[in-house]
C-alpha cells in the first residue's frame, strides 16, 4: 500500500459532533461499534501468507461491515503488542477507513491517562497524528490527567466509568456513605463538570446494564460506549432499556462476534452477516 499522509486526508472526513454521530446512527439504523481487537492467532491462517496480515483482515472486515457499522475501535493492545508492524498497520488501517469511509467514528481503544503533559502528548499522538476522534481515557489521575484531550475542538474523550471485568468490584462499587453513592458515580459525577456531550462520553459495559439507570440519572445527555455483548454474554435489549436517551446516546460495541465468524476464505461475508443481524435487532429501537 502506498504510504500517505494523515494529515493531507482529514479535512475529506466529516467534523464529528453529537449531531453528526446521532444522524448517521438514523441514516444506517444503526448504533454498531466493530472492535478491531486483531489477533494474529485468531485470523483466517491463509492470510498469514500477506505481507500485512493485520491490515488485510481489518480491510476486509471493513469492507464487508462499513455499512451496518457507524464506528470502528481499534484495541491497541493487540496492535503494541506486534512492535513497529503493529503500529504501521495500525496506521494503515485508519488511513483506510479516512479515505474509504470517511463518515466513520474511529476510537482509539488505549485507556491513557497519566499526569498533564504526559496526557498531553497522549492527545498529540491520537489526535494529531492518528486523526482518531475519541480516545478511551483511564480517570484515576483526577482533571489535569484527563483536560489535555479536551482541548481538541471536535474530538472525545471516553472515559472509563463501569466496566464489566471481575476487577471492577475491586474498587468501581465502592460505596461513599457521606456521599451516599458508589465510587463510578462519584467519577461520572465530578468528570462531568471537565467536559460537556460534545466532547465527553463514558464507557459501561453491557454486563452491568443493570446500572445503566444510575448512570443516564447522571449523565442524561452523553453518548455511552457500551462494550460486552455478544461473546461477553451482554443483553442488547438490557442496554437499550437501561441506556437509551432522545438521541440514541449508545455506541454498543461488538468485537469476537463478529471479527471471528468464520476462518474460511470468505470470512469477511461471514462477518458481515453477523453485522447486520446485529444492526436489524438494533434498528428495532430506533
Amino acid at each position: 500500500m502506498q504510504r500517505i499522509n494523515i494529515q493531507n486526508i482529514t479535512e475529506k472526513h466529516y467534523i464529528m459532533n453529537t449531531e453528526t454521530l446521532y444522524q448517521n446512527i438514523k441514516s444506517k439504523g444503526s448504533f454498531l461499534c466493530v472492535g478491531l481487537d486483531t489477533d494474529l492467532s485468531k485470523i483466517p491462517p491463509f492470510l498469514l501468507k500477506h505481507e500485512d496480515p493485520a491490515f488485510e483482515f481489518n480491510k476486509r472486515i471493513i469492507d464487508a461491515t462499513h455499512k451496518y457499522a457507524v464506528a470502528y475501535k481499534p484495541n491497541l493492545a493487540f496492535y503494541e503488542s506486534m512492535g513497529l508492524k503493529g503500529w504501521r498497520s495500525l496506521e494503515k488501517t485508519v488511513e483506510y477507513i479516512r479515505l474509504n469511509y470517511p463518515g466513520i467514528f474511529l476510537i482509539a481503544d488505549a485507556k491513557r491517562g497519566d499526569i498533564g503533559n504526559t496526557s498531553k502528548m497522549y492527545a498529540k499522538t491520537f489526535f494529531e497524528i492518528m486523526d482518531f476522534d475519541a480516545v478511551t481515557v483511564a480517570p484515576y489521575m483526577g482533571e489535569d490527567s484527563v483536560t489535555p484531550f479536551l482541548s481538541y475542538s471536535g474530538k472525545y474523550v471516553i472515559l472509563l466509568a463501569l466496566t464489566s471485568n471481575k476487577g471492577a468490584e475491586d474498587f468501581q462499587y465502592a460505596f461513599d456513605c457521606k456521599a451516599q453513592m458508589c465510587l463510578f458515580e462519584k467519577v461520572i459525577k465530578k468528570s462531568k463538570e471537565w467536559g460537556s456531550p460534545e466532547n465527553m462520553m463514558y464507557v459501561v459495559g453491557a454486563t452491568q446494564a443493570n446500572m445503566l439507570l444510575r448512570v443516564r440519572n447522571i449523565i442524561p445527555n452523553h453518548f455511552l460506549l457500551v462494550p460486552g455483548i455478544g461473546a461477553q454474554g451482554g443483553s442488547l435489549n438490557d442496554v437499550v432499556v437501561n441506556g437509551m436517551n432522545e438521541k440514541c446516546g449508545l455506541l454498543v460495541n461488538s468485537s469476537r462476534e463478529i471479527l471471528y465468524a468464520s476462518q474460511h476464505e470468505d470470512f469477511d461475508t461471514a462477518s458481515a452477516d453477523k453485522a447486520l443481524e446485529v444492526k436489524e435487532a438494533m434498528k428495532k429501537y430506533l
